[in-house]
Protein backbone atom coordinates (compact mmCIF):
# COMPACT_ATOMS: atom_id res chain seq x y z
CA UNK A 1 0.00 0.00 0.00
CA UNK A 2 2.75 2.29 0.28
CA UNK A 3 4.39 1.59 -2.38
CA UNK A 4 1.26 2.58 -4.33
CA UNK A 5 1.03 5.71 -2.25
CA UNK A 6 4.64 6.79 -3.09
CA UNK A 7 3.98 6.27 -6.63
CA UNK A 8 1.47 8.26 -6.87
CA UNK A 9 2.89 10.45 -4.72
CA UNK A 10 6.09 10.96 -6.82
CA UNK A 11 3.61 11.36 -10.51
CA UNK A 12 2.04 14.48 -8.80
CA UNK A 13 4.91 16.10 -8.25
CA UNK A 14 5.67 16.97 -11.97
CA UNK A 15 1.95 17.88 -12.37
CA UNK A 16 2.23 20.44 -10.07
CA UNK A 17 5.45 21.96 -11.35
CA UNK A 18 4.03 21.64 -14.58
CA UNK A 19 0.80 23.97 -13.51
CA UNK A 20 2.85 26.90 -12.01
CA UNK A 21 5.25 27.58 -14.85
CA UNK A 22 2.81 27.22 -17.44
CA UNK A 23 0.40 29.92 -15.28
CA UNK A 24 3.88 32.22 -14.54
CA UNK A 25 4.15 32.69 -17.90
CA UNK A 26 1.14 32.79 -19.40
CA UNK A 27 -0.33 35.07 -16.99
CA UNK A 28 2.98 37.96 -17.54
CA UNK A 29 2.26 36.84 -21.52
CA UNK A 30 -1.28 38.85 -20.84
CA UNK A 31 -1.06 42.17 -22.56
CA UNK A 32 -1.14 45.20 -20.01
CA UNK A 33 0.26 44.96 -16.22
CA UNK A 34 -1.35 45.08 -12.68
CA UNK A 35 -0.41 48.83 -12.78
CA UNK A 36 -2.14 50.29 -15.81
CA UNK A 37 -4.74 52.40 -14.41
CA UNK A 38 -7.19 54.85 -15.95
CA UNK A 39 -5.04 57.96 -14.61
CA UNK A 40 -1.64 57.76 -15.25
CA UNK A 41 1.32 57.79 -12.71
CA UNK A 42 4.78 59.06 -12.98
CA UNK A 43 7.53 56.64 -13.97
CA UNK A 44 9.20 57.40 -11.13
CA UNK A 45 6.24 55.83 -9.49
CA UNK A 46 5.53 53.05 -11.71
CA UNK A 47 9.79 52.10 -11.10
CA UNK A 48 8.91 52.56 -7.78
CA UNK A 49 5.98 49.49 -7.74
CA UNK A 50 7.93 47.67 -9.89
CA UNK A 51 11.07 47.41 -8.09
CA UNK A 52 9.15 46.82 -4.66
CA UNK A 53 7.09 43.79 -6.52
CA UNK A 54 10.14 42.38 -8.14
CA UNK A 55 8.34 43.38 -11.77
CA UNK A 56 11.51 45.33 -13.00
CA UNK A 57 13.78 41.84 -12.37
CA UNK A 58 14.21 39.60 -16.07
CA UNK A 59 11.73 37.28 -16.63
CA UNK A 60 13.61 33.74 -15.30
CA UNK A 61 14.86 35.96 -12.15
CA UNK A 62 10.75 36.73 -11.40
CA UNK A 63 9.68 33.26 -11.68
CA UNK A 64 13.00 31.60 -9.50
CA UNK A 65 12.36 34.37 -7.38
CA UNK A 66 8.58 33.44 -6.93
CA UNK A 67 9.39 29.36 -6.93
CA UNK A 68 11.47 30.43 -4.00
CA UNK A 69 9.05 32.44 -2.34
CA UNK A 70 6.32 29.31 -2.84
CA UNK A 71 8.90 26.72 -1.51
CA UNK A 72 8.62 28.77 1.72
CA UNK A 73 4.75 28.64 2.08
CA UNK A 74 4.81 32.20 0.96
CA UNK A 75 2.55 32.96 -2.44
CA UNK A 76 3.36 36.68 -2.63
CA UNK A 77 1.52 39.73 -1.58
CA UNK A 78 -1.30 41.34 -3.73
CA UNK A 79 -1.04 43.57 -5.77
CA UNK A 80 -4.48 44.75 -5.81
CA UNK A 81 -5.36 44.53 -2.25
CA UNK A 82 -2.07 46.61 -0.85
CA UNK A 83 -0.71 45.16 2.59
CA UNK A 84 -2.44 41.81 2.23
CA UNK A 85 -0.86 38.52 1.32
CA UNK A 86 -2.00 36.15 -1.16
CA UNK A 87 -2.42 33.54 1.89
CA UNK A 88 -4.29 35.47 3.89
CA UNK A 89 -7.03 36.70 1.10
CA UNK A 90 -6.91 32.11 -0.05
CA UNK A 91 -8.00 31.45 3.90
CA UNK A 92 -10.08 34.29 4.05
CA UNK A 93 -12.29 33.38 0.98
CA UNK A 94 -11.68 29.20 1.34
CA UNK A 95 -13.64 28.47 4.36
CA UNK A 96 -17.04 29.77 2.14
CA UNK A 97 -15.84 28.16 -1.18
CA UNK A 98 -15.01 24.76 0.99
CA UNK A 99 -18.49 25.10 2.64
CA UNK A 100 -19.89 24.93 -0.25
CA UNK A 101 -18.46 22.36 -2.38
CA UNK A 102 -19.32 20.23 0.31
CA UNK A 103 -22.82 20.75 0.21
CA UNK A 104 -22.62 20.09 -3.63
CA UNK A 105 -20.89 17.02 -3.31
CA UNK A 106 -23.23 16.06 -0.75
CA UNK A 107 -26.13 16.60 -2.95
CA UNK A 108 -24.71 15.21 -5.60
CA UNK A 109 -24.14 12.37 -4.23
CA UNK A 110 -27.45 11.32 -2.32
CA UNK A 111 -28.71 12.21 -5.81
CA UNK A 112 -27.10 10.68 -8.25
CA UNK A 113 -26.41 7.52 -6.61
CA UNK A 114 -29.84 6.74 -5.85
CA UNK A 115 -30.57 7.39 -10.07
CA UNK A 116 -27.72 5.44 -10.78
CA UNK A 117 -28.47 2.25 -8.45
CA UNK A 118 -32.38 2.66 -9.14
CA UNK A 119 -31.63 2.61 -13.20
CA UNK A 120 -29.12 -0.52 -13.23
CA UNK A 121 -31.82 -2.61 -11.12
CA UNK A 122 -33.99 -2.25 -14.08
CA UNK A 123 -32.15 -1.58 -17.48
CA UNK A 124 -34.14 -0.55 -20.71
CA UNK A 125 -37.13 0.54 -18.99
CA UNK A 126 -39.01 3.75 -17.78
CA UNK A 127 -36.95 3.19 -14.46
CA UNK A 128 -33.54 3.56 -16.10
CA UNK A 129 -34.65 5.72 -19.26
CA UNK A 130 -35.98 8.84 -16.92
CA UNK A 131 -33.14 9.08 -14.59
CA UNK A 132 -30.91 8.72 -17.16
CA UNK A 133 -32.63 11.42 -19.48
CA UNK A 134 -32.50 13.93 -17.08
CA UNK A 135 -28.76 13.13 -15.88
CA UNK A 136 -27.84 13.75 -19.99
CA UNK A 137 -29.86 17.47 -19.24
CA UNK A 138 -27.58 17.98 -16.17
CA UNK A 139 -24.18 17.56 -18.09
CA UNK A 140 -25.71 19.96 -20.81
CA UNK A 141 -26.91 22.40 -18.95
CA UNK A 142 -23.81 24.40 -17.36
CA UNK A 143 -24.17 26.10 -13.91
CA UNK A 144 -24.40 30.22 -15.30
CA UNK A 145 -27.99 28.61 -17.04
CA UNK A 146 -29.13 26.47 -14.02
CA UNK A 147 -28.21 28.98 -11.58
CA UNK A 148 -30.62 32.17 -13.04
CA UNK A 149 -32.86 29.67 -13.93
CA UNK A 150 -33.64 28.30 -10.65
CA UNK A 151 -33.33 31.80 -9.47
CA UNK A 152 -36.19 32.81 -11.49
CA UNK A 153 -38.20 29.81 -10.10
CA UNK A 154 -37.64 29.31 -6.81
CA UNK A 155 -36.76 33.04 -5.74
CA UNK A 156 -38.61 34.93 -8.06
CA UNK A 157 -41.85 32.90 -9.33
CA UNK A 158 -42.77 30.91 -6.23
CA UNK A 159 -40.68 33.26 -3.53
CA UNK A 160 -39.86 30.09 -1.71
CA UNK A 161 -35.93 30.35 -1.04
CA UNK A 162 -33.38 33.29 -1.25
CA UNK A 163 -31.17 34.10 -3.86
CA UNK A 164 -28.07 35.35 -3.05
CA UNK A 165 -25.76 35.45 0.34
CA UNK A 166 -24.73 32.57 2.19
CA UNK A 167 -25.62 32.04 5.65
CA UNK A 168 -27.45 35.38 5.82
CA UNK A 169 -30.97 33.82 5.67
CA UNK A 170 -32.57 30.36 6.41
CA UNK A 171 -32.04 28.47 3.12
CA UNK A 172 -29.65 30.48 1.29
CA UNK A 173 -27.74 27.73 0.85
CA UNK A 174 -29.85 25.37 -1.20
CA UNK A 175 -30.11 26.85 -4.44
CA UNK A 176 -26.12 27.45 -5.23
CA UNK A 177 -25.69 23.56 -4.03
CA UNK A 178 -28.45 22.64 -6.10
CA UNK A 179 -26.72 24.45 -8.78
CA UNK A 180 -23.04 23.83 -8.35
CA UNK A 181 -23.41 19.77 -7.33
CA UNK A 182 -26.11 19.15 -10.65
CA UNK A 183 -23.36 18.43 -13.37
CA UNK A 184 -21.83 16.53 -11.15
CA UNK A 185 -24.62 15.00 -9.56
CA UNK A 186 -25.47 13.64 -13.33
CA UNK A 187 -21.92 12.31 -13.86
CA UNK A 188 -22.18 10.49 -10.65
CA UNK A 189 -25.12 9.17 -11.74
CA UNK A 190 -24.20 7.47 -14.71
CA UNK A 191 -20.80 6.11 -13.33
CA UNK A 192 -23.17 4.29 -10.63
CA UNK A 193 -25.52 2.88 -13.16
CA UNK A 194 -22.56 1.53 -15.51
CA UNK A 195 -20.69 0.18 -12.11
CA UNK A 196 -24.11 -1.47 -10.58
CA UNK A 197 -24.71 -3.07 -14.40
CA UNK A 198 -20.94 -4.75 -14.62
CA UNK A 199 -21.47 -6.02 -10.71
CA UNK A 200 -25.14 -7.46 -11.19
CA UNK A 201 -24.27 -9.29 -13.90
CA UNK A 202 -20.95 -11.16 -12.12
CA UNK A 203 -20.87 -15.22 -11.24
CA UNK A 204 -21.10 -14.34 -7.36
CA UNK A 205 -24.30 -11.84 -8.00
CA UNK A 206 -26.25 -15.35 -9.02
CA UNK A 207 -25.00 -17.28 -6.29
CA UNK A 208 -26.06 -14.97 -3.81
CA UNK A 209 -29.49 -15.37 -5.34
CA UNK A 210 -29.28 -18.46 -6.31
CA UNK A 211 -28.58 -18.71 -2.05
CA UNK A 212 -32.21 -17.59 -1.77
CA UNK A 213 -31.04 -14.00 -0.47
CA UNK A 214 -33.39 -10.97 -0.91
CA UNK A 215 -33.10 -8.76 -3.22
CA UNK A 216 -32.41 -5.91 -0.66
CA UNK A 217 -30.08 -8.47 0.66
CA UNK A 218 -27.83 -8.53 -2.45
CA UNK A 219 -27.97 -5.35 -3.65
CA UNK A 220 -26.84 -3.22 -0.44
CA UNK A 221 -24.59 -5.73 0.76
CA UNK A 222 -22.91 -7.72 -2.38
CA UNK A 223 -23.23 -5.20 -5.53
CA UNK A 224 -22.86 -1.80 -3.87
CA UNK A 225 -19.19 -2.28 -2.68
CA UNK A 226 -17.80 -3.00 -6.27
CA UNK A 227 -21.03 -1.15 -8.03
CA UNK A 228 -19.90 2.26 -6.50
CA UNK A 229 -16.35 2.15 -7.13
CA UNK A 230 -16.08 4.32 -10.14
CA UNK A 231 -18.20 6.41 -7.72
CA UNK A 232 -15.58 6.42 -5.48
CA UNK A 233 -12.22 6.80 -8.30
CA UNK A 234 -14.17 10.02 -8.97
CA UNK A 235 -14.42 11.99 -5.98
CA UNK A 236 -11.47 13.43 -5.38
CA UNK A 237 -11.16 15.07 -8.68
CA UNK A 238 -15.42 15.88 -8.43
CA UNK A 239 -14.74 17.98 -5.17
CA UNK A 240 -12.13 19.78 -6.39
CA UNK A 241 -13.31 20.50 -9.32
CA UNK A 242 -16.27 21.70 -7.60
CA UNK A 243 -14.06 24.06 -5.60
CA UNK A 244 -12.68 25.64 -9.03
CA UNK A 245 -16.73 25.30 -10.89
CA UNK A 246 -17.67 27.68 -7.68
CA UNK A 247 -16.38 30.77 -9.10
CA UNK A 248 -19.35 31.22 -11.45
CA UNK A 249 -21.99 29.91 -8.83
CA UNK A 250 -20.38 31.95 -5.97
CA UNK A 251 -20.91 35.30 -8.95
CA UNK A 252 -24.84 33.89 -9.71
CA UNK A 253 -25.53 34.14 -5.94
CA UNK A 254 -23.53 36.63 -4.79
CA UNK A 255 -21.23 34.68 -2.15
CA UNK A 256 -18.57 36.34 -0.83
CA UNK A 257 -16.07 33.49 -1.62
CA UNK A 258 -12.73 32.61 -3.17
CA UNK A 259 -14.25 33.25 -6.42
CA UNK A 260 -14.49 36.73 -5.69
CA UNK A 261 -10.93 37.32 -4.85
CA UNK A 262 -9.86 35.31 -7.85
CA UNK A 263 -12.49 36.87 -10.59
CA UNK A 264 -11.26 40.66 -9.33
CA UNK A 265 -7.68 39.69 -9.96
CA UNK A 266 -8.38 38.61 -13.20
CA UNK A 267 -9.86 41.59 -13.82
CA UNK A 268 -7.35 43.76 -12.31
CA UNK A 269 -4.28 41.41 -13.10
CA UNK A 270 -3.37 40.77 -9.40
CA UNK A 271 -0.27 38.53 -10.78
CA UNK A 272 0.48 37.09 -7.50
CA UNK A 273 -3.56 36.07 -6.83
CA UNK A 274 -4.13 34.77 -9.75
CA UNK A 275 -1.38 32.34 -9.57
CA UNK A 276 -1.58 31.60 -5.86
CA UNK A 277 -5.63 30.38 -6.43
CA UNK A 278 -4.23 28.48 -9.59
CA UNK A 279 -1.35 27.02 -7.73
CA UNK A 280 -3.88 26.33 -4.44
CA UNK A 281 -6.39 24.60 -6.53
CA UNK A 282 -3.95 22.34 -8.44
CA UNK A 283 -2.81 21.03 -5.84
CA UNK A 284 -5.94 20.66 -3.75
CA UNK A 285 -6.72 18.79 -7.04
CA UNK A 286 -3.58 16.27 -6.84
CA UNK A 287 -4.36 15.52 -3.37
CA UNK A 288 -7.88 14.73 -3.76
CA UNK A 289 -6.88 12.64 -6.66
CA UNK A 290 -4.29 10.86 -4.54
CA UNK A 291 -7.20 10.36 -2.04
CA UNK A 292 -9.63 8.77 -4.05
CA UNK A 293 -6.97 6.70 -5.23
CA UNK A 294 -5.91 4.95 -2.14
CA UNK A 295 -9.26 4.57 -1.10
CA UNK A 296 -10.64 2.66 -4.33
CA UNK A 297 -7.33 1.06 -3.91
CA UNK A 298 -8.33 -0.19 -0.25
CA UNK A 299 -11.35 -1.33 -1.38
CA UNK A 300 -10.38 -3.27 -4.70
CA UNK A 301 -6.94 -5.20 -3.73
CA UNK A 302 -6.45 -5.92 -7.26
CA UNK A 303 -5.03 -1.91 -7.75
CA UNK A 304 -2.81 -2.77 -4.75
CA UNK A 305 -1.51 -6.14 -5.90
CA UNK A 306 -0.16 -4.00 -9.41
CA UNK A 307 2.71 -2.20 -7.05
CA UNK A 308 3.37 -5.53 -5.10
CA UNK A 309 4.76 -7.03 -8.98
Amino acid sequence: MWRFIGFRFLQAIPVILTVITVTFFLVRAAPGGPFDQEKAVSEQVQAALEARYRLDLPMHEQYLSYMGDLLKGDMGPSFYYPGRSVNELIFQGLPITAELGFYALLTALVIGCLAGVLAALKPNTAQDYVPMSVAMIGICMPSFLLGPLLVLIFGIWLDLLPVSGWGNSQGDKILPSITLGAMTAAYIARLSRSGMLEVLNQDYMRTARAKGLPEYVVVIKHALRGGLLPVISYLGPAFAALLSGSFVVETVFQIPGLGRFYIQAAFNRDYTMILGTTVFLSTLIVIFNLLSDIVAAWLNPRLRYQFRK
